[in-house]
């Protein structure tokens, strides 16, 4: 693992799950059954993948997240081993820890399910304690809307940077509002296609106009056409590869974005940086790194 060239870049707010895979054949239709044939628990969520691949790329990152009862300890080691700074990992006892149970079908298909433990509290509260000021950049994807765009506000009056990543919740957690708020204070934007268009109808309908008068940077990942980066001047298009084989798609877009950081920290162009994202997610894809 590369040395980090600061050991206080990246704050990622987010997810630490268990993700546990169920393998199945086909998926059933209403009312039938089928059977597993094949299961695995791996230590998974947004910003563990994301924060694992960008301390891999040299990046010094730090979590902000909570886990509940039951998160295995041998997550918690790889963690630590990994170097990562777990001073805002916060075990809330009592509750379930995060889960996602994750249903695979032969042909790559995939259904998700999560168990939000104590993530899906949505009170506002504090921001994180004043050692998050160490770093450079806030990293915020899946968790409370309202919590999030509080802390992006207290982060850009700190004088630090902010990127607004809100992932599949952005279609069912978080409201206009928040959205808004939390958007106005990014600086780059992270999805997918389907996120970016509904993130542009969050605006009313301003697409990706609207959204590039309120963030600077939009990077918007695109499966195996790989990644294209919008900004008020026009746009980059960087293609990937199609892997030669296919582990799992999860986490894809989490490890693009940790590629995307070691590259941005190292001071690359925004192509360069889209080139290193495709890497880490094909890596991801092919079951590479973990």
């Amino acid at each position: 693992m590369a040395e980090g060239r600061s050991r206080r870049e990246l704050l990622v707010a987010g997810h630490v799950n268990v993700d546990r895979f169920l393998q199945i054949r086909r998926f059933p239709g209403p009312d039938r059954t089928v059977p597993v044939v094949a299961e695995r628990a791996e230590l998974g969520g947004t910003a563990t993948t994301l924060a694992l691949v960008a301390r891999r790329h040299g990046v010094g990152v730090g979590l902000v997240a909570r886990i509940g009862d039951g998160f295995p300890a041998p997550f918690l080691q790889r963690l630590r081993r990994a170097r990562i700074d777990l001073r805002g990992l916060e075990r809330v006892a009592g509750e379930p820890t995060p889960t996602c149970t994750i249903v695979e079908d032969a042909a790559g298909v995939g259904r998700t399910l999560i168990q939000q433990g104590p993530m899906g509290d949505e009170r506002v509260g504090p921001a994180p304690p004043t050692w998050w000021r160490d770093y450079r950049w806030l990293h915020l994807s899946t968790g409370p809307p309202g919590r999030y765009a509080a802390w992006a506000v207290a982060a850009q009056e700190a004088g630090r940077h902010v990127a607004l990543d809100p992932a599949q919740e952005i279609f069912y957690r978080w409201e206009r509002r928040a959205f808004r708020a939390a958007l106005g204070h990014a600086e780059i934007l992270f999805g997918n296609r389907a996120e970016i268009e509904h993130a542009g109808r969050r605006l009313s309908g301003g697409g990706m106009a609207g959204l590039l008068e309120r963030v600077p940077l939009i990077v918007r990942t695109e499966g195996p056409g790989g990644a294209t980066a919008f900004y008020r001047g026009g746009q980059v298009r960087v293609a990937s590869r199609r892997p030669r084989r296919r582990r799992t798609l999860v986490g894809a877009g989490d490890a693009f974005r940790g590629g995307f950081y070691g590259a941005w920290f190292a001071g690359s162009g925004v192509a360069d940086c889209l080139s290193a994202g495709n890497r880490a997610a094909l890596d991801r894809i092919e079951g590479r790194g973990r």
